[in-house]
């Protein structure tokens, strides 16, 4: 027969008795070592770290240039739904033959003549010497601009990469036909919206207007400029005796860039009881509001990358914008990058970015070495530190880019707006502001922080942009 199991009490009275306290027991009357609040979403923040801090007495920033004059090279935005994608109307008026064309009827008209077409990876789209017969707006992928170049009769010299935005062919648009100059060959899958010269030339006989705008445009005198786009300034230099010298004058540009202060604001509250009586070992109004502004400044970084009014990648200038050439961020793309600008000190990328673009110099067999950075060993390219930035974003496609900065206004380059001396300041242009108890004895404080960033010169700020971070391996569908 099986032997039951001892009662609960029965082995309780079989073990020894205690000879001294329990830790358990010591424990309620020992004090526990506390840390203050710990809070996962506090990054680095190298950008408000790098950037000079210019002081904005009126609330206003204002950038004074020499006069610049627009030509048409803008991008395009498209109207997408699920798959389906359309040209906006107004958006093409960013082509150089259509610039302030403002007839939105005919402009419409134009638009919906456009024909979506899918072209797979090594696909020519056009060949340098054959026919141009159509415009085409590159709405998703990498386009490929290929032609003989100063030194070499060979036809597939690269001379850059277009992507989504841009966009080829205007020219036919003329009254004359014309030839491709160069051969455009697609690098990735491309989605392309095609306006056939036939479909335009239908809407043209309809709307007069349009053809005599175009001839126009076309027609009209360029103004000298020099290699930036500015109004140029007329020097002699090399001449003997007495010649007549040029009069000149360095002309403004009479609309100049304003930059408000932006601001992130929120009210923080708490109830008297507890700022009263729970203030021991660590004051509870500190630590809440020290995690406020904590959040406050990591949403002030976000927004100086990605707000659309100032944030730095959707005001970086069209020229200073460039493409991978393969898909991940390679030595060559960062040395293309680098050299559109004199004395760029900083790069900004996400550290998946980073990693992509590492993997890529050990694929090449290049050793980066890093560099020290305010005490800190930071990834480095050709000097430059490479900063961690988590707010900079990674598309679902798994793309992301590379922001290169030029910094102070001595250099002519980046600069951080603020103004400091607010109304009760907490810290450098972040006020705490005490909004009264309310009737369930809850306090109120509303705590507010003041910033822009404003590029001085369009060169201070390039961006390398479809970055590939995913690529782990050598199997790349390239043509």
């Amino acid at each position: 027969m099986a032997k039951s199991l001892p009662a609960a009490d029965e082995v309780a009275q079989t073990q020894a008795p205690r000879s001294s306290l329990s830790p358990d027991a010591a424990r309620n009357l020992a004090h526990t070592t506390k840390s203050v609040p710990q809070m996962q979403a506090i990054s680095s923040r190298w950008l408000l770290r790098i950037l000079p801090w210019v002081q904005v007495s009126g609330g206003t920033y204002r950038v004074n240039r020499r006069l610049t004059y627009t030509i048409g090279d803008g991008r395009m935005d498209f109207e997408t739904q699920g798959t389906d994608i359309r040209v906006i109307p107004r958006e093409l008026r960013e082509i150089t033959a259509l610039r302030d064309f403002d007839d939105d009827e005919v402009l419409t008209a134009l638009a919906t003549r456009f024909e979506r077409r899918e072209v797979e990876p090594g696909t020519v789209i056009a060949q340098t010497g054959a026919e141009a017969d159509r415009v085409v707006l590159i709405a998703h992928g990498k386009v490929d601009k290929l032609g003989a170049d100063e030194y070499s009769t060979a036809a597939d010299a690269s001379h850059g990469t277009l992507t989504g935005g841009d966009y080829f062919g205007d020219q036919c648009l003329g009254g004359k036909k014309g030839r491709w100059e160069f051969t455009y060959r697609a690098i990735t899958p491309c989605t392309l919206m095609v306006l056939p010269r036939k479909a335009f030339k239908q809407v043209a006989s309809r709307a007069p207007q349009l053809g005599a705008h175009i001839a126009d445009a076309l027609s009209r005198p360029q103004p000298l400029m020099n290699r930036r786009g500015e109004a140029e300034i007329e020097v002699a230099s090399g001449h003997d005796d007495e010649p007549a010298l040029p009069g000149t004058f360095a002309d403004y540009e009479l609309a100049p860039r304003e930059y408000p202060l932006s601001v992130a604001q929120t009210v923080l509250r708490m109830h008297t009881r507890v700022a009263d009586l729970y203030n021991e070992p660590m004051d509870q109004t500190d630590q809440q509001l020290r995690l406020t502004i904590e959040a406050l400044r990591e949403r002030q970084e976000h927004e100086l990358v990605n707000n659309r009014d100032f944030g730095l990648l959707h005001n970086a200038d069209l020229k200073q914008r460039i493409s991978t050439r393969t898909g991940p961020p390679t030595p060559d793309d960062m040395d293309e990058l680098l050299s559109m600008r004199r004395k760029t000190k900083f790069f900004l990328a996400h550290r998946r970015t980073i990693a992509a673009f590492a993997r890529e110099c050990t694929r090449a067999g290049i050793y980066a070495p890093g560099t020290e950075f305010n005490g800190h060993h930071v990834f480095a390219w050709r000097g430059v530190p490479f900063l961690p930035c988590n707010k900079i974003p990674i598309s679902d496609r798994l793309t992301s880019s590379v922001i290169a900065l030029r910094t102070g206004e001595e250099d002519e380059g980046v600069i951080g707006l603020h103004q400091t001396g607010i109304p009760d300041e907490y810290e450098p242009s972040l006020s705490v502001r005490f909004m009264g108890i309310d009737e369930k004895a809850v306090i109120s404080y509303l705590v507010s922080a003041y910033y822009s960033v404003a590029v001085l010169l369009p060169s201070a700020l390039g961006i390398l942009e479809n970055a590939e971070i995913g690529q782990y391996d050598d199997s790349r569908s390239r043509a």
